[in-house]
């Protein structure tokens, strides 16, 4: 006998946990065919405040681990990946339609973007920071730090590469992160967020929101407790308009640009703040 099967209605990632939409909401996720594959829960504006309210709780925490151990904790998402290598894989070619290598190569270039920004997390500050010329008896240190809350709209395409592309970076100086994934496929963003609650990253440091980026993406460009902007996927958004209402705040802005950006210490240090210290030198 024949049974009904049991469609998957995925939630929210928000402060370590998985909420439905606050408004109730969700919307279809189709394969790359047009079949249905799930339902998704589609957030909304309180959703992303909830999700800032938790990543500003996390902040703190993360920043102050040290670069070694964020690296760990990095790479021990990347190590969950490898593990769940073959369910990634089938839902890339279920939700983009993807041959077999094609999605096998977009899974292991997210498992080595992971590994590669892992391996900066204790070393950027090094190749960052600088000790500066000063002309007295002076030291004079700068030294990168994080900027603390990041908003970030993930790429569309190459849903999972594009979302490990623009969170890992984010994430290696201690910032935390609110990111909007790909409307049209969120199947690896939500399993990722399966990854990372079984991991060792700490609830709040990274927030998983699906639905449409254009609704939800102009509250966290105005929110006055989200430090930096990153609207690397909003091309096809107003993202005048988003940067002109996150220089209202004093954001930090990345611009969008076409497809995913490869990985480079130029997006770890798009999100830090430099400080800057005196100290007199011993007259002794």
């Amino acid at each position: 006998m024949s049974r009904l099967a049991v469609p998957k209605t995925y939630k929210l990632y928000i402060g370590g946990k998985f909420p439905r939409s606050e408004s109730g909401r969700v919307y279809e996720i189709a394969t790359a065919k047009g079949d249905f594959l799930a339902n998704a829960a589609q957030a909304s504006r309180k959703d992303a405040r909830d999700a800032v309210v938790a990543a500003r709780a996390a902040q703190s925490g993360w920043a102050k681990a040290t670069g070694y151990n964020r690296g760990q904790v990095l790479y021990r998402i990347a190590e969950l990946l490898e593990g769940r290598r073959a369910q990634f894989i089938d839902e890339l070619r279920s939700t983009e339609g993807l041959s077999a290598s094609a999605a096998e190569k977009q899974v292991d270039l997210a498992i080595d973007v992971w590994v590669w920004y892992a391996g900066w997390a204790d070393k950027y500050v090094q190749v960052a920071g600088n000790a500066n010329a000063v002309s007295g008896p002076y030291f004079n240190i700068s030294v990168p730090e994080p900027t603390g809350v990041v908003a970030v709209v993930a790429p569309s395409e190459q849903s999972l590469l594009g979302l490990v592309s623009v969170v890992a970076p984010a994430l290696v100086a201690g910032n935390t992160v609110v990111v909007i994934a790909s409307q049209s496929a969120p199947l690896s963003a939500i399993s990722l967020s399966e990854v990372l609650a079984t991991s060792d990253v700490p609830g709040g440091v990274v927030n998983i929101l699906t639905g449409s980026a254009g609704e939800i993406v102009p509250w966290l460009a105005s929110h006055a407790d989200v430090n930096a902007i990153d609207l690397t996927g909003a091309g096809d958004l107003d993202w005048i308009d988003l940067e002109i209402a996150a220089a209202e705040t004093l954001k930090r802005v990345v611009r969008p640009e076409p497809g995913v950006p490869a990985p480079s210490l130029g997006r770890i240090t798009a999100f830090t703040e430099t400080k800057t210290v005196w100290h007199t030198k011993s007259m002794i």
